[in-house]
């Protein structure tokens, strides 16, 4: 065994180790550093401002974007006095409700049910179940009502604000409309031709079954 190298070497892996500890050792400080850095919290004291505040005002004239509430019935379904408005301020139109259909289902079906009549998976589950959109009170109601219902909230019902913007909440409160008349609508209100479909559609339910149906193999 060569003892010179063994001596020699010996320094060379002190000064290594002490090496990595000392930079082992600054790793670890400069992480606490970026962890502890100055800052003010949410209206905290400062003195650097001649008004002691750390929080600060917004500038004069600034315009919040995207969050700017202009147009009041728009963005909450009530008008000046705080009433709900009885009409939507856009035109109803398939694209109009196939949105809210699309959005009904994902945000009110839950506890509303697909129909809209308050037999939802959460409410089968034991939650709180919802009146049903069917009612005669929530029948009569302003459709600008169901917009400040998903604005701000109602009994157990959370805000949805922050999860559907004011248009989709029109068109989940027009797609509400068109459940409700879906419910109590007569054949003769139909166009011609989705009358003609209905009317199909309801003899081949009520025809009997074939001879190579499972109905019909069902009884033997």
């Amino acid at each position: 065994m060569n003892t010179e190298w063994v001596s020699r070497s010996a320094p060379i892996r002190g000064v290594a180790l002490a090496a990595l500890a000392i930079a082992t050792l600054s790793l670890g400080a400069c992480r606490q550093d970026m962890h502890d850095q100055p800052r003010y919290e949410p209206l905290e004291a400062s003195k650097f401002f001649a008004d002691g505040m750390a929080s600060r005002q917004l500038p004069e004239g600034t315009v919040a974007r995207g969050h700017l509430a202009a147009d009041q019935v728009f963005a909450t379904g009530k008008d000046a006095a705080g009433n709900p408005v009885a009409a939507l301020p856009m035109p109803v139109d398939r694209k109009l409700l196939a949105r809210g259909r699309q959005r009904f289902d994902v945000f009110c079906s839950p506890c509303h049910g697909r129909l809209g009549d308050g037999m939802g998976m959460v409410a089968r589950r034991g939650f709180k179940q919802p009146p049903s959109f069917h009612d005669d009170r929530l029948r009569d109601a302003p459709v600008g009502y169901y917009v400040d219902v998903m604005t701000h909230g109602f009994g157990v019902m959370p805000s949805y604000a922050a999860a559907i913007p004011p248009a989709d909440r029109w068109a989940i409160a027009a797609y509400v409309r068109a459940l409700q008349l879906s419910q109590r609508a007569h054949l003769a209100d139909l166009e011609p031709a989705d009358r003609a479909a209905v009317e199909a559609a309801a003899a081949a339910a009520a025809a009997p079954p074939g001879p190579h149906t499972p109905e019909a193999h069902s009884t033997h």
